[in-house]
């Protein structure tokens, strides 16, 4: 069993709901609790103009292979009308493979850890608040880079626990 670390993003057909649907989904990859961060609002990266992005870190424990993972998260994507049309463009949902262990991947459809990572707000703050002394692949601890400027990108969505039952409390 590998713990892993997945980001989830939406900006389309209630971003909430995605995300809580996703959640229960993440669930059917796991044997163990999926445990989830705080909903964050975060803008969208890049130039296509976009409603703002709701975002979360998924945790848990997963039998599947990094390929496997990357697999499966894809067709949870498509079964909750993921359309790839335009690179960092509107999405009902985006679900990246952050860590898978200890690994350090390099392969043609992934990079783990996730390329860029360290510079997204939307993927810092919640992972430290479901892991504040993880240490990277790396060797580099979390908190080096959860600064107070990163920190203020994001603000945090009240969301009610009866919808998103599987949300870490």
């Amino acid at each position: 069993m590998t713990r892993v670390y997945i980001a989830l993003g939406a900006n389309l057909a209630n971003p909430e709901a995605q995300l809580d649907a996703a959640c229960q989904a993440l669930a059917s990859l796991s044997d163990s609790d999926v445990k989830v961060s705080r909903y964050y609002r975060s803008r969208p990266m890049g130039e296509v103009v976009q409603p703002d992005f709701v975002n979360a870190i998924a945790c848990f424990h997963t039998p599947l292979s990094a390929i496997d993972l990357l697999n499966a998260l894809q067709k949870i994507e498509h079964d909750q009308g993921r359309v790839r049309l335009e690179h960092w463009g509107p999405r009902t949902l985006d679900l990246d493979i952050i860590l898978y262990g200890n690994e350090q991947l390099s392969l043609p459809r992934l990079t783990v850890p996730h390329i860029g990572m360290t510079q997204r707000s939307f993927v810092l703050v919640p992972l430290f608040e479901l892991a504040p002394t993880l240490i990277l692949p790396c060797g580099t601890p979390l908190k080096r880079y959860i600064t107070p400027a990163i920190q203020e990108e994001l603000s945090v969505i009240e969301v009610s626990t009866t919808a998103t039952s599987c949300l870490a409390q």
